[in-house]
């Protein structure tokens, strides 16, 4: 047991840290192989974990290509336009607004695709707005904290849902029926908790007379008018799938590239550049990681954490939700939402409880929230963040996210239950 916890500590160090630019997906396969070599899995170890994670790594890499291709049609920021013009000015009705629009693009494009995309397009617009640093400091973290915490009615809208629906096997439809009311209330929470933590940081008004119009920035409208119909028919697509037992991946990145062909021949993208840009490391961090991971299953670990979930059902199912809630959202916002929820997952399985799987996913999509460690889509905020000359301290992000995480992860929840 203290040879793989080191061995995921100093993996899970490397991937935070990056030393001299070093990626996460290589420093996840170092560490696995370094797992391989002390024994700590072993070979069939590997193929166990790659058969659970192709699908959920292959549909992510499809979600943001085609994330990317909207991106340089205009698609998000016509949407971000045109939240701000709705509000009239009203700072207040703006904050929500451009809440309601991070949680659509985290359902339909994955948490990642928000913090990578949207993030940059609030931020460029603010500054554009001539906003002071501390309403755009409120923004950007109310921005970061919604693309997570309505990060679960789908299965595509993120990594965590994915790999947990195929490990339990939970089809498109089912999961979405069983996740519409908790991530509607987690929404509605986060909101009313944000805008109350951000009340005095929010101007009362804004004016949006030098923000360009909506239409300005399409740079295809064929494009743009076509997308709407190809989301549609790739909804569609997710759902036929479901019923005749397909992989998410096939529709996710078979769409995409599909998208991509389409953008191509309208000259509205260059192929090449959007390939080679598209997050390849995520394949050997998830790989790299879970294999890793897997090497604490092996010591144990799962079977420890089986044990305190089988003592919280004995106590009752709203306490055996509540708590296998708030047990992934601890454990991911220290060791990372990834590595939790595969580790919680396999706990989960030997309790033979399933329906703990749901609470699962949303202690891994909301703990995360409590430090900047805890997810990946975190981590590229924070990146993205940084590239735009934006510095934000770990102190004040936890004094935020341990403030505003626990209110919303109960009442999500409790609509679960």
């Amino acid at each position: 047991m203290i040879l793989a916890i080191t061995v995921f500590l100093v993996t899970l160090v490397f991937v935070i840290w990056q030393p001299r630019g070093l990626q996460i997906g290589t420093t996840a396969v170092v560490g696995a192989v370094v797992a391989l070599l002390l024994g700590v899995v072993s070979v069939t170890d590997i193929w166990t974990v790659t058969s659970i994670v192709w699908d959920a790594t292959l549909a992510f890499i499809g979600i943001i290509i085609l994330s990317m291709v909207l991106d340089e049609i205009g698609f998000f920021e016509y949407a971000a336009l045109k939240m701000a013009r709705f509000s009239g000015g009203n700072g207040h009705l703006m904050f929500v607004y451009m809440l309601i629009l991070g949680a659509l693009v985290s359902a339909f494009f994955a948490n990642d695709g928000a913090a990578l995309i949207l993030t940059p397009i609030i931020l460029a617009k603010m500054k554009h707005l001539k906003m002071e640093p501390l309403p755009i400091f409120a923004f950007l973290m109310a921005g970061g904290f919604i693309g997570d915490s309505a990060s679960s009615p789908l299965v595509i809208s993120n990594l965590t849902n994915i790999v947990t629906a195929g490990y339990f096997n939970i089809g498109f439809w089912e999961y979405a029926q069983n996740m519409f009311l908790p991530n509607l209330l987690s929404i509605f929470a986060s909101i009313v908790v944000l805008l109350f933590y951000f009340r005095h940081s929010i101007p009362s008004r804004i004016d949006i007379r030098a923000l360009a119009t909506p239409e300005s920035v399409i740079k295809n409208m064929t494009m743009f008018r076509l997308s709407w119909w190809f989301l549609a028919l790739l909804m569609a697509g997710y759902f036929i799938g479901d019923r005749y037992h397909l992989p998410v991946s096939l529709f996710a990145l078979g769409g995409a590239l599909i998208f991509l062909a389409i953008a191509t021949y309208f000259k509205a993208t260059k192929p090449i550049m959007t390939i080679k840009a598209a997050p390849w490391q995520v394949v050997w961090f998830s790989i790299g990681l879970y294999v890793v991971v897997y090497g604490l299953k092996n010591a144990g670990m799962t079977t420890y954490l089986s044990s305190i979930i089988v003592h919280m059902q004995e106590a009752g199912h709203i306490y055996a939700v509540i708590g296998t809630g708030f047990l992934s959202a601890a454990l991911s916002s220290v060791m990372n939402n990834m590595p939790t929820i595969m580790i919680m997952d396999i706990a989960i399985a030997k309790t033979g409880d399933t329906a703990l799987a749901y609470a699962n996913i949303i202690g891994c999509n909301l703990g995360p929230k409590m430090t900047p460690i805890g997810s990946l889509a975190t981590l590229l905020w924070l990146h993205v963040l940084a590239q735009k000359g934006v510095k934000i301290g770990w102190g004040e992000y936890m004094k935020v996210g341990l403030i505003i995480t626990p209110p919303v992860l109960l009442v999500a929840l409790i609509g679960l239950i």
